[in-house]
């Protein structure tokens, strides 16, 4: 059995008795156990846990136990991805057509001469 198992059989007071050691002995070692406390999430912190789920669309796969819910929950999860990629469908199509209407306008610009064809000359003193 290796240390940090050892430590997570003590519970959660062996792990911050041990921080707080670190910190009176040496404040990079309490420092250093505090990252990795925080980073492996020894603590039980929600932090990571909440914005993992926020990441994720439906949070958790595993059934419910109530088929009716999980079929509903499939369901809006279904429809709520193709809401999602219909309208970033329809923002591409808006960004084509605003690329097209400036290079259109450039286009006409430049066959009149109103286009802007490098820096203007310096006037002649």
């Amino acid at each position: 059995m290796d240390l940090i198992e050892k430590m997570d059989g003590y519970g959660k007071g062996a792990w911050i008795a041990a921080m707080v050691l670190g910190f009176i002995l040496f404040w990079p070692l309490g420092l250093a156990l505090l990252f990795f406390l925080i980073w492996s999430n020894r603590m039980g912190c929600k932090g990571r846990h909440w914005k993992r789920r926020a990441r994720s669309m439906g949070g958790s796969t595993r059934p419910s136990g109530n088929s009716a819910f999980d079929e509903y929950k499939a369901a809006t999860i279904s429809r709520l991805e193709d809401e999602q990629t219909a309208f970033k469908e329809f923002l591409e199509s808006l960004r084509r057509s605003k690329d097209k209407a400036e290079f259109d306008q450039f286009m006409k610009d430049m066959k009149s001469g109103k286009g802007d064809t490098g820096p203007a000359p310096e006037p002649a003193t």
